[in-house]
């Protein structure tokens, strides 16, 4: 593995540097640099660019003739590719990328520079893992690596009626919605008489027409969409007027793990709610506004619940923009429950690539919310089957939510059976015949999303080996979840909701999971690495690199429908406990379940533009995090929206929302941390002194305890046992495409290089290597 670990970081060190006989280091900007161009690569980081192609803009002397320049790919001249745009400056598509290592040089006169692009193929992988498996590609598929050239076609928005924003604005102007309207197919040949018109943000009033570009990249679909005019072309360096330079990227619901290319998702609520009725996407009003809109089918965690390979399929898609469509100012992410958890452990793992979040419906990561369904799970077990109760111990269903953190048990009844037990079980057709069976296929491919990602969590150790490992004769991906000592109920036994007797016979026999997810008497132990590696690689998010990112996050009452509010609290505290505070998290509030108000999509989009704008008009040297707090509008700051039409603003309105985040989780009521991101903890011995509320065990009940926790209970005064940062810019995968278990850091981006990606500044710091 050392070996390994080597490998790749010396060839991706290599990628770095230039040509020996070049200038490689020379000053970004017109003039100086002893006459030589300076070649900056726009459409990603040189050394992860994909495809075969890159947009790259030559930096000139001031008063260089461009006819005099020469530029060469590994030898062969590609002058004719430059040229003095009508923008003024000399761009070009470098195309013919050999996959490996590429020498691009510029000369001017005797000056010269030269750049080294290192170059992977469409289907990747980059950094995320060795190759997809894929039981099959899609239909179109030119090859099995499910490779496809891009489709375009053409949508509108139909002219409807018009109504004001449905509820109260916040952030900014009350937007005109179009109620009940979806994007029709557009024919150029043969144009509707029907075409809705929209003024965008540079100004320009426009046919709401939209082309999409729907392709295959990473073994997977991506789709882009922006106001077009057919009759026009669109350059990288000359874009159609109405695009506002801006990027929203939507995604999908859940937690899931697909072995066949998925559907890029579009709408905010994908996967989640489904379309809203008569309201229009979000999407579709930021194409109105000017905005282009990107989807990935990799970063929809119902479809891929992996944060490398999440981040990997944007990356690739916006580098696929940027060389086609042009260079970007920022970009936007939005979306519900598992968008939210795409976008909050992207920003984190691998930050840079999101400017800004729009969250609702949010979860910090999947893994904080499946250790409390696993609970929610193991909970229901001994509830819904009163024969596991002791003799003489009679639960009163009221008192099963309030152990479990919520007012009511429904909320253990939805998270199980509508994510818990799809997402985590290891049997079924996930790849056809060869999908894993304990007795009849032990060997084959298991499923579920733990086993999606044995490159984050590495294998089990023999020493936890269970029977058909052994059988095997190797263990299976490691399993970050587990509940030794942990005292189910102990604060609302401290509390007198529940009596030693029920609290005894809960931790008794509540039991744990095998490494099947199936019910065994006896606790179990997260195992290692597993544990470590998930916090490493931000499948748990500790959000130390959160700081780094505008977030909007819109919460409603709690529905008790597995979408806690306490969820998106988990991400503010966690903001908070590795930054001091969190200044660059907002909070709004509303009476609509999960969402807040129906029109904060919207108003949230303008908000957030208005934000980053200020942000990208700061030229100053203040580090990003401090960019984002002194840039942010005073009006965009914590505020609820109440059912009669007042605001409260700042503390008034946190005071306000705590009802919203007073439930917890079974962790929490047993005495864990309020962040919810302990995953093993440190153990302390079971002691009779501690505080086990008013009434006292017997000698009996003290020794059922003391048999469960043998080996101690749970000290939540001590980090959990492998608790760490995450570390940013992890790849999975060595030069040689062997997978590097638990990720190596990529070194840091190369000079002159994905300066197209964002606007300057919102380059981020490089932490945590």
């Amino acid at each position: 593995m050392a070996g390994a670990l080597a490998l790749v970081g010396a060839a991706l060190l290599v990628t770095a540097c230039g040509s020996s006989d070049e200038v490689t280091d020379v000053p970004p900007v017109g003039g100086g640099g002893g006459g030589a161009p300076v070649i900056e690569v726009l459409s990603n980081r040189s050394d992860l660019i994909s495809g075969g192609d890159a947009l790259v803009e030559l930096r000139l002397p001031d008063g260089a003739a461009v006819q005099d320049l020469r530029v060469s790919l590994n030898g062969a001249d590609i002058s004719a590719a430059f040229a003095r745009r009508a923008n003024g400056r000399v761009m070009g598509r470098v195309e013919g990328l050999r996959v490996g290592e590429n020498t691009l040089s510029a000369r001017l006169g005797g000056a010269g520079s030269s750049h080294t692009i290192r170059n992977y193929p469409n289907e990747g992988p980059i950094f995320s893992r060795p190759e997809i498996k894929r039981i099959r590609c899609q239909e179109g598929a030119v090859d099995m690596a499910c490779n496809q050239p891009p489709v375009y076609t053409f949508l509108y928005r139909p002219t409807a009626p018009l109504q004001d924003g449905v509820g109260d604005a916040l952030g900014g102007e009350t937007p005109v919605v179009q109620l009940g309207v979806e994007l029709q197919p557009y024919d150029p040949a043969n144009p509707p008489d029907d075409v809705a018109m929209t003024t965008t943000q540079t100004g320009e009033t426009v046919p709401f027409i939209v082309r999409q570009e729907l392709g295959y990249q990473d073994r997977d679909q991506y789709k882009i969409l922006t106001l077009f005019n057919p009759d026009a072309p669109w350059e990288p360096w000359a874009p159609q007027p109405q695009w506002n330079g801006k990027m929203l990227v939507t995604h999908g619901g859940n937690c899931g793990a697909r072995y066949t290319p998925g559907n890029a998702p579009l709408d905010d609520y994908s996967g989640t709610f489904g379309d809203v009725p008569l309201i229009e996407p979000s999407y579709v009003y930021a194409l109105g506004k000017g905005y282009a809109v990107m989807s990935t089918a990799l970063a929809n965690t119902g479809h891929n619940c992996d944060v490398a390979l999440n981040a990997e399929s944007i990356m690739m898609a916006k580098e696929r923009f940027v060389e086609q469509y042009g260079p970007l100012r920022y970009t936007i992410g939005t979306g519900c429950s598992g968008g939210s958890i795409a976008q909050a452990t992207i920003a984190n793992a691998y930050p840079g690539l999101y400017q800004g979040l729009l969250t609702m419906c949010a979860y910090p990561d999947s893994l904080s919310a499946g250790l409390q369904f696993l609970d929610l799970h193991l909970m229901r077990l001994y509830f819904e089957d009163p024969s596991r109760w002791a003799p003489g111990v009679v639960w009163n269903p009221a008192t099963w939510g309030p152990v479990e953190g919520h007012l009511t048990h429904v909320n253990a009844v939805v998270a199980d059976e509508g994510l818990f037990k799809a997402a985590t079980a290891v049997t079924g057709t996930c790849v056809g015949d060869d999908s894993y069976h304990p007795q009849d296929n032990p060997t084959g491919q298991r499923c579920g999303i733990i086993e999606w990602s044995p490159h984050i969590f590495g294998q089990r150790t023999p020493d936890v080996w269970q029977a058909t490992e052994q059988q095997v004769g190797y263990g299976f991906t490691g399993i970050p979840l587990g509940n030794t000592g942990v005292q189910y109920g102990l604060n609302a036994l401290r509390a007198g909701l529940i009596t030693p007797a029920m609290f005894v016979d809960l931790n008794v026999k509540v039991g744990g999971l095998d490494v099947d997810i199936q019910p065994v008497a006896e606790r179990i132990r997260a195992d290692h690495p597993a544990v470590d590696n998930a916090y490493r690689s931000g499948m748990i998010n500790m959000a130390n690199n959160l700081d780094t990112v505008a977030i909007i996050n819109f919460v409603g009452p709690d529905p008790g429908i597995a979408h806690d509010s306490v969820h998106a609290w988990w991400v503010r505290w966690r903001i908070e406990r590795e930054h001091g505070s969190a200044r660059n998290h907002v909070m709004w509030a509303g009476p609509v379940p999960l969402l807040g108000d129906l029109t904060y999509v919207y108003d949230g989009l303008d908000a957030m533009d208005r934000w980053l704008a200020a942000v990208e008009a700061d030229g100053s040297d203040l580090p990003l995090a401090d960019k984002l707090s002194v840039n942010r509008p005073g009006d965009v700051q914590d505020s609820c929206a109440l059912a009669d039409g007042q605001r409260l603003l700042g503390q008034e309105c946190i005071d306000l929302l705590q009802p919203l985040y007073a439930y917890g989780t079974p962790r929490t009521v047993a005495g864990d941390t309020d962040t919810a991101d302990n995953f093993d903890c440190v153990l302390k011995p079971l002691d009779r002194s501690d505080d086990y509320g008013l009434v006292p065990f017997t000698d009996d009940q003290w020794a059922q305890l003391e048999a469960v926790f043998g080996d101690g209970v749970c000290d939540y005064r001590a980090p959990g046992r492998g608790k760490q940062k995450t570390v940013s810019w992890l790849s999975y995968v060595d030069a040689s495409g062997r997978v590097i278990v638990g990720g190596a850091p990529l070194p840091p981006p190369p000079a002159q290089s994905a300066t197209g990606t964002q606007a300057e500044a919102f380059v981020y710091p490089v932490r945590d290597r």
